[in-house]
């Protein structure tokens, strides 16, 4: 078989792999399955009013270390899960208020703040800011959110995201994002 014969194979491959992709992402779900998500944003709502978060979102969006205001997203990449100021979010109040929380079905969760930067998380999440994206901004108009299923990038997992609002005084302030294992509800 020749260069161009093993190409065209390649790009059929790869574009039927992509169509199985996209059929995937935007398959629904059957109400059983939505049903055990709806009671799953309605617990993780509860997590999000937490006394521990919601002071650690205020905080944030009060001032925002000089550190983390400096921080990229090509540097965010780079870093180590082991960093100490990556491991710093994992261990802070509201990283600590998220893993009281952690079940099988977890899996990844992260609370940003009004700006959409990391206040506190289970894991390193692959993006530092998620200001511009739907998980971040649907929930700081004070609606929940909920992603297809997709592989996360960062956990390797199948899994669907869901997020809802940090508020206080009735107010979003932040924002937190909870990976669903669907296999494990």
């Amino acid at each position: 078989m020749n260069k161009h014969h093993l190409s065209i194979r390649f790009l059929a491959l790869a574009l039927a792999w992509a169509g199985a992709a996209r059929v995937a992402h935007s398959a629904e779900l059957d109400a059983a399955t939505q049903a055990k998500i709806d009671a799953k944003v309605a617990e993780i709502k509860t997590w999000a009013a937490e006394p521990a978060i919601v002071a650690a979102v205020a905080a944030h969006n009060a001032q925002i270390p000089a550190d983390q205001a400096a921080m990229t997203q090509d540097k965010w990449k780079s870093l180590s899960v082991l960093d100490p100021f990556v491991r710093a979010f994992s261990k802070n109040d509201a990283g600590l208020a998220l893993k009281a929380h952690k079940a099988e079905w977890v899996t990844e969760a992260f609370i940003s703040d009004a700006k959409g930067l990391k206040v506190g998380f289970l894991s390193k999440p692959t993006n530092w800011s998620h200001a511009g994206k739907s998980k971040h901004d649907q929930p700081m108009s004070g609606k929940p959110w909920q992603g297809g299923v997709e592989l996360d990038e960062s956990t390797g997992l199948q899994q669907l995201q869901i997020a809802v609002p940090v508020l206080q005084d009735g107010q979003p302030i932040g924002s937190l994002v909870v990976g669903l294992s669907l296999g494990k509800l």
